[in-house]
């Protein structure tokens, strides 16, 4: 019994610098729910001043956003949520930190439900509650086996080269396709593109950290703000068909499967978690996602 202890114990590790970067990315997530639920109700009015949004916010539509003092409050609450959580970054891995925005979806829930006056329903409690277990499970596990791992150029270009071929085809997708989206589509898109933000975001505070700054990390730069860009316009279509709460849960549900994915099969920080680990890690990562699809079908708004 000592004896499987002992390896059991070896099997885990854990960093103390954790114990910053956890609480900075669980003061990010607060500023999540507040930016989502100011940007949502910026773009409701503006969607209500002029035409229904219809195949992605058009230009105009876009310059009323920067005129609602709400949309602009909630950019700052989002701008401060990405300070702390790109502080985060410097303190613990993709892994543990990620996931931690999923405080965000619990927070929004609430306050949604009030402004909304929309109480939320039985199935959608179930959903929020499958997406924040599957994350809290998958935090768990990460917490005690993820390690940083050094990112080589060919690691860096690996991921340049993945991130190419996503905003390609979702650039496509959106040209000839955007009149058949609905908000999920749009979720899932700002996740999987804020995935690789964070990713990059990771990359170049570590390269700048060493004072590695060098071409490839401009294109990293480049990458990154291409994404945020696509992301944060998608985000805002997202809130234009769906429910604040539902978009949070999308983004704290994808992001870090996206960027826990890179994490786990580019970067390797997971590359010490032994056999339970992973199956814990697939586990936990169905439960949440099925919790988004849940709470996009059972949600009380769109049943009104």
């Amino acid at each position: 019994m000592t004896t499987d202890l002992t390896n059991l114990a070896a099997e885990i590790t854990i960093d103390p610098r954790q114990a910053i970067g956890i609480p900075l990315a669980l003061i990010g997530a607060v500023f999540l729910s507040l930016g989502a639920q100011f940007q949502h109700r910026g773009v409701s009015k503006v969607e209500a001043t002029t035409a229904q949004v219809s195949g992605g916010l058009n230009p105009r539509q876009l310059m009323l956003l920067l005129a609602r003092p709400s949309w602009v409050f909630g950019t700052l609450m989002l701008g401060l949520a990405v300070v702390f959580q790109l502080t985060s970054l410097a303190f613990a891995p993709l892994l543990v930190v990620q996931p931690l925005g999923a405080v965000a979806l619990v927070m929004t829930a609430i306050l949604n439900a009030r402004v909304s006056k929309v109480p939320l329903n039985r199935a959608s409690k179930i959903a929020i509650a499958m997406c924040v277990g599957g994350v809290g499970l998958f935090v768990t596990v990460a917490a005690f086996t993820a390690v940083d791992k050094p990112v080589t150029d060919s690691d860096l270009i690996t991921i340049l080269a993945v991130l190419f071929v996503v905003l390609t085809g979702f650039a496509l997708a959106f040209i000839f396709f955007r009149n058949r989206f609905q908000a999920i589509f749009y979720i899932l898109g700002a996740g999987v593109l804020y995935g690789f933000v964070a990713t990059l975001a990771k990359v170049v505070i570590n390269r700048v950290r060493f004072s590695n700054f060098e071409w490839l990390t401009v294109l990293c730069l480049l990458g990154l703000l291409l994404a945020a860009v696509l992301g944060a316009y998608f985000v805002q279509n997202a809130y234009a068909s769906g429910p604040p709460d539902l978009v949070i849960a999308g983004l704290t549900v994808v992001d870090p499967l996206v960027a826990v994915g890179i994490g786990i099969i580019v970067l390797g920080e997971a590359s010490q978690a032994p056999a339970w680990a992973a199956v814990a890690f697939v586990i936990a990562g169905a439960i949440a996602i099925w919790g988004v699809f849940r709470l996009a079908r059972y949600h009380p708004q769109f049943e009104r």
